[in-house]
C-alpha cells in the first residue's frame, strides 16, 4: 500500500510511503503520528487503520483542517 505523505509546501509534490517502511518505523519507538496528504483516499487512510490494529496497535485518524478551503485539510495518524 502506498501514501502520499503530507507536503510541507504547497508547491512541492508530496513524496510516498509504503506500510513496511510505517512498520519499521514503529519498531524503533512505542508511537509515533504520520501526516499524509490530502490526496490520499478516505478508503486508504481506514485500510492503513486495518491493517495497523490487525497487528495489535492501536490507531487513531483524524483529519486536521489548515485553512478555511474544504480542500485545506490533511491526515493525522496516530499509531501507539
Amino acid at each position: 500500500m502506498e501514501l502520499l505523505v503530507a507536503r510541507s509546501e504547497l508547491s512541492k509534490k508530496p513524496t510516498q510511503i509504503d506500510e513496511k517502511k510505517i512498520e519499521a518505523l514503529m519498531e524503533k519507538s512505542n508511537q509515533k503520528i504520520f501526516y499524509f496528504d490530502r490526496e490520499n483516499s478516505h478508503k486508504t487512510m481506514m485500510d492503513l487503520v486495518d491493517v495497523f490494529e490487525n497487528k495489535g496497535y492501536s490507531v487513531y485518524l483524524r483529519e486536521v483542517k489548515f485553512g478555511l478551503d474544504d480542500n485545506d485539510y490533511l491526515y493525522e495518524v496516530h499509531i501507539l
